[in-house]
């Protein structure tokens, strides 16, 4: 199964040359935004739009990652100027309306833009991430994010990111831990293989800022009314806490939970139990 998608630019509000893919879906259908984590890209949602066929999509290079320009300015690296390049985004797409799907620090930025801006989410997959995020995982990011950028080898590039979370994806075979390289590293032109982010993203966890991740956004989370949501969490998350994922339901009576086993921080999205839950929680947005 393969699924095309056409290159996208624009220009964020301060001069940046941000990148996005646009797949072109059903036209009756809300498009999904796709919101990627700290470290990702847009190839993160591909596989999973590959499930998704007649679902129109747009997913992003936040400002640092994949194919959008790199900051000039690190302390710009943070979850409002990203929400305020979404924003300016949809708003050149002339799309009032979509639905969230989105990773990590984009399930951030999904609370965040629905206080911004009043209906513009249909409805919002959130995964693995909530309004806390577990010092443990924030500890681990610390660990490794801007750390080991070059590799002399996709070996070397592979063992390095399987360092990063032993436990994320422990059922992983060889060719599927390549295809995840390949998404989030990229070959340069003397043949070393580099991550595929400014590792400058790095700044604000290195010196503990609250801007990298908010301390508290359970009112941001209760706050938009009539806001369906799917909240998928790895069974072994050290970024989601269980305690959390739980209490996200009971503050939402309009929230799903779904946990995906054998998965850590974060599910890939097309996992069995992910995947399903997803479609059957986008067809009922039909």
């Amino acid at each position: 199964m393969t699924r095309t998608f056409r290159d996208h630019t624009y220009q964020s509000t301060d001069g940046l040359e941000l990148y996005a893919r646009i797949y072109d879906g059903d036209d009756s259908r809300t498009p999904l935004l796709c919101m990627h984590g700290l470290t990702r890209n847009s190839a993160d949602f591909h596989d999973l739009l590959t499930h998704l066929p007649d679902w129109p999509a747009i997913s992003v290079d936040q400002r640092g990652r994949g194919r959008s320009a790199y900051d000039p300015d690190p302390a710009h690296y943070r979850p409002d100027l990203y929400c305020g390049d979404m924003l300016n985004l949809l708003d050149g797409l002339k799309l009032k309306q979509v639905i969230s799907l989105s990773t990590s620090m984009g399930g951030i930025m999904t609370f965040m833009l629905a206080n911004m801006r009043d209906g513009l989410f249909k409805a919002a997959v959130i995964n693995d991430i909530g309004p806390e995020v577990d010092p443990v995982g924030l500890a681990r990011l610390g660990q490794y994010v801007g750390q080991a950028m070059t590799f002399a080898s996709w070996r070397d590039a592979i063992t390095a990111i399987k360092a990063q979370g032993p436990d994320v994806f422990p059922d992983f075979t060889d060719t599927e831990w390549r295809a995840f390289a390949d998404n989030v590293c990229e070959e340069t032109a003397d043949g070393t293989i580099q991550f595929r982010y400014d590792p400058a993203i790095a700044d604000s966890l290195k010196n503990q800022d609250s801007s990298a991740v908010p301390p508290n956004l359970w009112p941001l989370y209760k706050a938009p009314a009539d806001l369906p949501m799917l909240i998928i969490r790895g069974e072994t998350s050290d970024i989601l806490s269980a305690e959390t994922a739980k209490r996200m339901v009971t503050e939402r009576p309009d929230a799903r939970l779904v946990t995906v086993p054998n998965r850590g921080h974060a599910p890939t999205l097309t996992e069995p139990a992910a995947l399903n839950a997803i479609k059957g929680f986008l067809d009922a947005r039909i």
